[in-house]
């Protein structure tokens, strides 16, 4: 309710006169991410409710805290859907939350990721402004970059209070194909598929098997079984359902890592278990290895570390000089008295 701004612009402004550190919470479905958040709570659950919902020009504005689970009937009610595929890990999910981790679902290397989807933000910021990026339609790009960049911020730049999205149709037909190989030629195949004109919208690896999941027109989805073969896995929307929700076995171990490299590289030699995802580009990791040597081993690879799920001092790649400069002259920017979610993100954050 609009009501709850003025309460929360308050309780911020009072919060940075102090100097005292605010940890922004709602669901708490995604506590587990990223680093433990100093401060007083937050509470945002008020900031609640379907603001507008345009079925004919793919657009959602929705207040923060809303249920992902509200959103998601909503949507599939007009044969819509978050066109990211969010992972909830847990019915308590909302879409601010999500968005501020940045989680993008199975479909993130076919589709985009969740930043790609937005279209407009609202943030009350660390001076307890109330500001506003971008709109509710497609065509307006004022203040684009600050939505993207807001998206993975963790809270630490300030608390989503509104969020506009794009939506996209709900695929007509899907099935998932399954194939027998190693991880060599899994990797090759789904590089090698990319740069065709299939209708691929998931990929997995996992101990010897690759699926895949192909979404469309039925006329495509024929097409495109004849050409590539495999098996039909039955019971494959569960199968990509577990897979989002992290609901087996393998990502219940911890430490586990996840890996952003480029799609095209080669297996990666390093002790512990493995499940790609993203056509290759995502590579989860459960093991034992010193964070020192992980970080290191994805940046020789071209990408990008972190620390999903376990304890440890320093969950995310660290970062470049030059970035991290960066990082922290947009923190001085929208949050001056570094209230928000300290050590959330980086531990001098």
């Amino acid at each position: 309710m609009a009501d709850a701004y003025p309460e929360i612009q308050e309780a911020v402004r009072q919060a940075a006169a102090q100097g005292r550190a605010l940890a922004i919470r709602a669901g708490g479905s995604k506590d587990f991410y990223g680093g433990e958040t100093r401060g007083e709570r937050l509470d945002v659950n008020a900031l609640c409710g379907i603001v507008a919902y345009e079925p004919r020009e793919l657009v959602l504005t929705t207040k923060a805290a809303t249920p992902l689970a509200e959103i998601e009937t909503l949507l599939a009610a007009q044969g819509q859907m978050l066109a990211f595929e969010p992972p909830h890990y847990g019915a308590a999910a909302t879409l601010g939350g999500t968005l501020a981790c940045g989680f993008s679902g199975p479909c993130r290397a076919y589709a985009g990721a969740a930043r790609d989807f937005v279209l407009g933000l609202s943030l009350i910021d660390g001076q307890g402004e109330h500001l506003h990026f971008g709109g509710r339609v497609m065509k307006n790009v004022a203040g684009y970059d600050v939505s993207r960049f807001a998206v993975g911020s963790l809270g630490v730049l300030g608390v989503f209070t509104e969020i506009s999205l794009k939506v996209l149709p709900r695929p007509r037909h899907e099935i998932t194909l399954q194939f027998e190989m190693d991880e060599a030629r899994a990797i090759e195949a789904l590089n090698r598929w990319a740069r065709q004109p299939l209708p691929l919208s998931a990929s997995s690896f996992h101990e010897g098997l690759l699926a895949v999941r192909l979404s469309g027109a039925e006329s495509a989805l024929h097409a495109a079984r004849a050409q590539l073969g495999g098996e039909v896995l039955e019971h494959g929307a569960e199968f990509w359902q577990r897979l989002k929700e992290h609901d087996t076995p393998f990502f219940a171990q911890a430490p586990l890592w996840r890996l952003a490299l480029p799609s095209t590289t080669p297996p990666l030699d390093l002790p512990g278990r493995q499940w790609l995802e993203w056509g290759g580009g995502l590579r989860w990791l459960a093991t034992d290895m010193p964070a020192a040597e992980i970080f290191a081993a994805a940046q020789a690879r071209g990408g990008h570390a972190t620390l999903f799920r376990g304890a440890g001092a320093q969950r995310f790649q660290p970062l470049a000089p030059a970035l991290l400069s960066l990082h922290r002259r947009l923190k001085a920017v929208f949050d001056p008295a570094g209230i928000f979610n300290r050590g959330r993100l980086y531990p001098d954050f």
